[in-house]
């Protein structure tokens, strides 16, 4: 790729420009780099193998349904200001399963609120209370609320394995938007029981069915490049797996007894919790000589995504400012190499951004300044390398598209091959105006932080809404400005340069109306109502959604619709 770009540079570009540029690149190839290999690994072991996870993990974790459960797992439901109703509903139906399965002795929900608004906290009493006395003698509850928040979440998974973690052998970590079943819960337990050298299991996490036009844009390649793209990752990572901090299994006494989180300091002196816990807690439970590692398999477990870009994004920068922390990480000692590799992959997801919006301005200012194009660019190596990088960037999302298209079976999962390639096209257009959006966002939060701008953490808007023009240019007009700017700048002085530069920031000057129009409620109803963008849950739903009355379910099936 660096020799692409080279050789793409005409040979009177000035040395500083071809060494910048050089630079730049070198910083966006990391993740790109391993997004293609996992991607390509991933797609030959779903064709080659009916079950990939054969490959991937070692004998002993292919354990039986039937296995006998013998070991106590705590469910921890970690909350912040979150919507009561919409807990206690997914709660249920998790609670529900255990019981109809006959395995709730061997579990022990724990809700552990770090709520902090008065009102929510009351309601949330209330509400627990009462679900403790529904639950009463048929599986155990305990609801704590912290007054002292500190550590946000993994100073509230700390709290709990001061108070009760010696009283479990493991513990089902969820978010407040997580679900799993029954039975995808029991399978991580059994794995793990099976296995006593295995510290973490993280399950495969796929999105739930949403009502929202964005969501529906956003997890549908998500979910596409998401398993060739994890049984890629797991094949070569193995025993050094990723923990994404929810719907993952851990065991407790090395949790406790290793994976105590280094304190960072802010320029003041004063301590600073770490943001991105997780990879750092796996890393340490690693480095303790316990296995981590993921079961990349689609397995009835599920989260929500938000129903908004504006949502997402503060999502989004919050975990750009936690990997970004890992810079102070990189000097733990006694870790292996694909730990620390790990580390810096984290690190250039989120640093890549940067460089792609330095790399575009300034490829679009030199273009403008040059007689021709062709005098800065080699127009026989700039197709190829402009063709290359764009089946980099789309690799992941297509291996999963060809591993759909190839197989009748998965292809009705997804309502037909023509309705899934029209779903899929207009997901690639999507991805494509919404990815510089995300490179500016990142590339601006970080020039704040290094301004001593704090972050932090907060609750989410989960439910769909609809958002105006006047907010959504309250928010970006900065990429409004910028991609208006970098047309402009092309269209007055080589128009036919335009359409290149386009591809890589036409995102920026459609800002505003992607995120007010993806966010209107009618266009996801209109979606819904001609099954595109649909998810294999929203064809058929299976039995285990069918409690949570979802409306994307409800909408989406005239069968549901009438009961």
């Amino acid at each position: 790729m660096l020799y692409l770009v080279h050789e793409t540079l005409a040979p009177d570009t000035p040395l500083i420009l071809r060494i910048a540029l050089l630079v730049l690149f070198t910083l966006i190839l990391p993740w790109m780099v391993v997004g293609f290999w996992n991607a390509i690994i991933g797609l030959v072991l779903c064709q080659c193998f009916k079950d990939p996870t054969k490959i991937i993990l070692p004998a002993s974790m292919h354990v039986q349904e039937d296995t006998p459960l013998t070991h106590t797992t705590a469910i921890l439901l970690c909350i912040r200001n979150e919507s009561v109703e919409r807990l206690i509903r997914n709660l249920q139906v998790m609670l529900d399963g255990l019981i109809k399965d006959q395995i709730s002795p061997f579990f022990h929900i724990y809700i552990l609120s770090d709520t902090n608004e008065e009102t929510i906290a009351t309601e949330e009493r209330t509400s627990f209370d009462a679900l403790c006395t529904k639950y009463d003698e048929q599986v155990e509850i305990t609801y704590r609320c912290r007054e002292d928040n500190a550590g946000y979440k993994a100073g509230n998974i700390a709290d709990f394995c001061q108070r009760w973690g010696k009283n479990h052998d493991f513990a089902l970590v969820l978010d407040a938007d997580s679900f799993m079943a029954s039975h995808a819960i029991t399978r991580l337990v059994r794995m793990m029981q099976a296995n006593p050298c295995l510290g973490i299991l993280q399950g495969l996490v796929i999105g739930l069915p949403s009502s929202s036009a964005f969501t529906r844009l956003f997890q549908y390649g998500m979910r596409l490049g998401m398993r060739s793209y994890t049984m890629g990752s797991a094949w070569w990572q193995a025993d050094c797996g990723p923990y994404w901090g929810h719907n993952a299994l851990i065991r407790l006494a090395p949790f406790m007894s290793f994976c105590e989180l280094p304190t960072l300091k802010s320029r003041t002196g004063e301590p600073k919790p770490i943001l991105s816990h997780d990879l750092i807690e796996a890393v340490l439970m690693r480095r303790a000589g316990y296995e981590v590692r993921i079961y990349p398999q689609e397995d009835a477990s599920w989260e929500e995504n938000p129903p908004t870009l504006t949502e997402y994004i503060r999502r989004d920068l919050r975990w750009c400012e936690g990997n970004l922390q890992y810079f102070k990480l990189l000097n733990l000692a006694n870790l292996l190499p694909v730990n620390r590799i790990q580390l810096v992959l984290a690190i250039t997801m989120f640093f890549g951004s940067p460089a792609w919006i330095a790399m575009i301005l300034l490829c679009t200012i030199a273009i403008s300044v040059s007689t021709t194009p062709a005098a800065l660019v080699n127009e026989n190596y700039f197709l190829t390398l402009l063709v290359v990088t764009l089946m980099m960037w789309y690799l992941p999302k297509t291996t999963g598209a060809l591993d759909v298209l190839l197989r009748t079976s998965k292809s009705q999962d997804f309502g037909g091959r023509w309705r899934f390639t029209i779903s899929l096209f207009l997901e690639m257009i999507f991805s494509l105006l919404m990815t510089p959006i995300t490179w500016l966002n990142h590339t601006m939060f970080i020039m704040r932080m290094v301004f001593g701008k704090k972050g932090g953490w907060s609750a989410h808007a989960r439910d769909d809404h609809s958002i105006s023009v006047l907010d959504a240019l309250h928010q970006f007009w900065p990429h409004t400005i910028l991609g208006t700017a970098l047309t402009s700048l092309l269209y007055l002085t080589h128009p036919e340069a335009l359409i290149f530069g386009m591809l890589f920031f036409g995102g920026l000057l459609f800002a505003v109306p992607l995120v007010v129009v993806t966010s209107q409620p009618w266009l996801g109803h209109f979606m819904m109502d001609r099954k595109l963008l649909s998810l294999p849950e929203e064809i058929v739903p299976p039995m285990e959604l069918l409690p949570l009355q979802l409306s994307a379910l409800q909408l989406s099936s005239p069968k549901l619709k009438n009961t």
